[in-house]
């Protein structure tokens, strides 16, 4: 666990979100579409399109939006087709980076993922020079969960997650990748939808920056999460 600085980053995002709907659900749409297309339109079936759908519905998404993304899916639509990349690199102080994507376009995604480095200091690098710096695991986010900590903790155990957390009045339930699918399915039932979820990279260990290199982080950030073929953006910098 990251400790604070991940929930920090948690609450800065769903605040990111509010205020830029429009984006997030055309961020979202293609992930259920790719998610979709390569597992089939039945969720019960394809534990990344569940995943997607509860991203949507964590966000209010328009079901219309969502029927729209999955019938794209099946070549209703424009027939475009998405690829994912990953893209990594350092940032001022030497703060690691990783963009996942999904693009029509590589070279373009590329081209201005790359921009948005060198624009603020940073270096885009080859596949794999950041990443044995995080951990890849699946994570779910409560603002409050029925029963307490207590009951999160016991059915954490009952269902094979690997950690529960608690910030302030936030609950984070951390597992495996191979075993996210039916925690999450498993959190879902019992306690509904969480704010958060999804596989994430977590920092194995935290750096601490400049205060003026932290506002050069939060500006790169800004960009690379506002291309609307950027996914998500994780980093290792110390927030506190």
């Amino acid at each position: 666990m990251s400790g604070h600085s991940q929930f920090k980053n948690i609450m800065y995002r769903k605040g990111a979100q509010d205020a830029k709907r429009a984006k997030v659900f055309a961020k979202i749409a293609r992930e259920i579409t790719v998610a979709a297309k390569i597992g089939g339109d039945d969720a019960s079936a394809n534990p990344r399109l569940r995943a997607a759908l509860s991203l949507a519905r964590e966000n209010n998404m328009p079901k219309d939006n969502v029927e729209r993304a999955i019938a794209k899916a099946a070549g209703a639509d424009d027939g475009t087709n998405y690829d994912e990349v990953r893209y990594e690199g350092y940032g001022p102080g030497g703060i690691a980076i990783i963009v996942e994507s999904l693009t029509d376009n590589r070279n373009r995604t590329a081209s201005e993922v790359r921009s948005a480095f060198t624009k603020f200091g940073g270096s885009l690098g080859e596949t794999g020079s950041v990443a044995f710096s995080f951990n890849r695991i699946g994570h779910l986010v409560y603002q409050k969960i029925s029963g307490g900590l207590a009951k999160a903790f016991d059915f954490a155990i009952e269902t094979g997650a690997d950690n529960v957390e608690e910030f302030d009045d936030l609950v984070e339930i951390t597992t495996s990748i191979d075993s996210f699918a039916n925690v999450r399915d498993d959190f879902i039932k019992e306690f509904g939808d969480p704010i958060d979820s999804g596989l994430i990279w977590r920092a194995n260990t935290l750096v601490q920056c400049s205060p003026d290199a932290k506002i050069t982080i939060g500006k790169l950030v800004d960009i690379l999460e506002d291309n609307d073929d950027v996914q998500k953006v994780f980093h290792n910098i110390d927030e506190e």
